[in-house]
């Protein structure tokens, strides 16, 4: 396994002007992997929710996040995961992006044992749940309609490293009733933080 990623020019430039070259050098050296250990897989593996970071063509960045039982995301070698895509609000905005620019950023913590998260970093690419079944034979059918990927993310890993445990906060997993792939806006959080009902008022008064 070959380990050591040099980061970005950015990166780079900061760390001379803060004084943390030799720290990071360190870092690279001992935690970035260009592929994923087999804990890394595990980990991956009982996963039930990631943070996914695209952005498009000009740069223009996007975070959102994903969620299912554990082994949602598809572990289908050290050197490739892949994820759902579920039933959403139709937007697409991380797939768009993707279509755009490659590169992803996925970020998974365990919040609830372990308090660790692993970075993984790579390029994706977006395909149909009937090429999925061809690329991963043993994808087990959804036990919820809600659950049934209309795409699939398959990111090639560039890099994969930890994030440390030391801000994590705990917390506790509770059981809920998750309304998998409705359109029902009370289950989905309805006008939570009032965008629609401002959108309605500028244009009432704007007549």
């Amino acid at each position: 396994m070959t380990f050591g990623y040099p980061g970005s020019a950015g990166e780079q430039v900061l760390q001379e002007q803060c004084g943390t070259t030799s720290r990071a050098g360190q870092f690279y050296d001992t935690q970035v992997a260009c592929r994923l250990t087999p804990i890394m897989r595990q980990f991956i593996s009982r996963m039930t929710m990631a943070f996914i970071a695209t952005s498009d063509a000009a740069g223009e960045c996007d975070c959102s996040f994903r969620a299912g039982p554990a082994g949602f995301i598809r572990v289908l070698d050290d050197r490739t995961i892949a994820y759902p895509e579920y039933r959403g609000n139709g937007v697409m905005a991380s797939l768009g992006n993707l279509l755009q620019n490659p590169h992803i950023g996925i970020l998974l913590i365990d919040f609830t044992d372990d308090l660790i998260g692993l970075h993984v970093n790579g390029d994706a690419l977006v395909v149909s749940p009937a090429e999925m079944s061809a690329i991963d034979p043993f994808l087990p059918e959804p036990d919820h309609h809600g659950r049934r990927a209309e795409h699939w993310v398959v990111t090639s890993v560039a890099e994969a490293y930890v994030h440390c445990s030391k801000h994590i906060p705990k917390m506790l997993p509770q059981s809920r009733i998750r309304h998998w792939g409705t359109d029902n806006p009370r289950h989905k959080g309805d006008d939570y933080f009032g965008v629609a009902g401002e959108l309605a008022a500028m244009t009432v008064g704007s007549r």
